[in-house]
């Protein structure tokens, strides 16, 4: 038999207090779910249209990747970091060509590669790039090669005062043209300016240099700026340039860096003297 609403379904012999509790037991449950149902309408009218332009709250689709904890990022970096210290040795212990070819196959290298040192040179309390565009600012209309230019700084700085011509591996951007730096795409004897900053990298760096006497007029200057702790001997590193038909004209250095700026006197030699040890590969510690 059906029992009417509210009341328990227990045995007519049950004691009146059983049936009372069952019945203040029924009245909570739905007071409790008419509690539920009038917040989830307030809800309801509380949350911005679809196309309410005020709200605030943001969807993410199902393409949309999480956001990163903390730790994630951590180790996101580190990883990051670790593919840097290896594409920065590599560049440091293979040829020009390897590392031409290398990057060539798998651009992505060199991007990752300039991440890396962006973020290296945050930390500096200088960077030699600054220091080499002063000093073109105050000469008159010159032709520069900016030779492993990476972002090409000299070309967006100075671009409009001089004929600046950048070159690397990969072109970063519209200013660059890709090439070995061994061999650019200039006359000779073309340029009046050579700039290495930062780039004699690889084992046959001098080969870089020789490209730079190349394209320079005689009396054409040769500026490089290199970490200090790349030069096992100063005198030597000069010593090795001045066979290549230039003459030191100053040398300066601080707690990182040393520049030096030559003048090209003669053509290089036909034969390359191979010595070794004139640059340590700069090689980042592994944190």
């Amino acid at each position: 038999m059906k029992q009417p609403k509210g009341e328990s379904s227990a045995p007519k012999d049950r004691v009146s207090g059983d049936q009372s509790k069952v019945s203040k037991k029924a009245l909570k449950l739905q007071r409790l779910k008419e509690l539920l149902a009038s917040k989830q309408a307030q809800k309801l009218h509380a949350e911005p249209r679809a196309n309410d332009k005020a709200s605030k709250i943001t969807v993410r689709s199902a393409g949309q990747p999480k956001q990163l904890t903390a730790m994630q990022k951590e180790m996101q970096k580190k990883l990051s970091g670790a593919r840097f210290r290896w594409i920065n040795e590599a560049m440091y212990t293979e040829t020009g060509a390897h590392t031409y070819a290398m990057v060539q196959a798998d651009p992505e290298i060199f991007a990752e590669y300039h991440r890396g040192f962006a973020e290296q040179a945050r930390r500096w309390p200088e960077n030699p790039i600054d220091a080499i565009i002063a000093q073109l600012r105050e000469r008159s209309r010159v032709v520069v090669a900016d030779l492993g230019c990476g972002e090409a700084r000299l070309a967006a700085e100075l671009g409009t005062q001089h004929t600046v011509h950048s070159f690397d591996l990969i072109a970063h951007n519209e200013h660059v043209t890709a090439c070995n730096i061994a061999n650019v795409p200039l006359d000779a004897g073309s340029v009046d300016v050579a700039v290495f900053c930062l780039a004699l990298m690889g084992t046959d760096f001098m080969q870089f240099i020789r490209e730079a006497n190349r394209i320079l007029r005689v009396g054409g200057e040769l500026k490089i700026a290199e970490v200090v702790s790349r030069v096992a001997d100063v005198d030597a590193f000069v010593g090795a340039l001045e066979e290549q038909g230039f003459r030191l004209d100053r040398r300066r250095a601080s707690k990182m860096f040393i520049m030096l700026d030559l003048t090209k006197i003669s053509k290089h030699p036909a034969n390359l003297r191979a010595v070794p040890g004139l640059l340590k590969p700069c090689i980042y510690k592994r944190r």
